[in-house]
């Protein structure tokens, strides 16, 4: 065994935690939009989502090595859930429903996902997806979701 061996037994990833301003904003909108359960609450400094084996840290910003907020919102992360194809289509009229603004409505991209991006409330990116067929990556630019033959 080498002693530099450390990192390569990194086996998953546990957690992703996102630096907030307004945690409380931040946790109503996850917790609203997602409806993720509250695995941990720690108020006004840290919430903990959980998503499967993985969880989502909301941290309040102010840490030393933190470091400010930008001046202009500008996005730090982004962050992809995976969904059945049908599901990509419904998150979207979700998000109408509730007024969010899209980035990029539901498009089957040039590789075979289907996607949606939005921003959170401190304009970090979120992308929902699903894997599609290849043959489903031919659709127009619309973003139609269709089998082509």
């Amino acid at each position: 065994m080498s002693k530099h061996e450390g990192f390569k037994a990194i086996r998953s990833l546990d957690y992703v935690i996102l630096l907030c301003d307004d945690i409380a904003k931040m946790k109503a909108f996850y917790k609203r939009l997602f409806e993720f359960q509250v695995e941990e609450d720690f108020p006004e400094k840290m919430v903990f989502f959980r998503i499967g084996t993985l969880f989502l840290g909301l941290r309040k910003r102010g840490r030393p090595y933190d470091g400010p907020s930008g001046p202009t919102p500008a996005a730090s992360i982004q962050i992809s859930f995976r969904v059945p194809p049908a599901d990509v289509d419904l998150a979207y009229e979700r998000l109408a429903e509730d007024k969010i603004d899209v980035i990029e409505p539901p498009t089957n991209q040039e590789w075979p996902h289907r996607t949606l991006f939005f921003r959170d409330p401190e304009h970090n990116i979120i992308e929902v997806f699903a894997d599609i067929h290849p043959r489903e990556t031919l659709a127009e630019p619309s973003g139609a979701h269709q089998v082509v033959d």
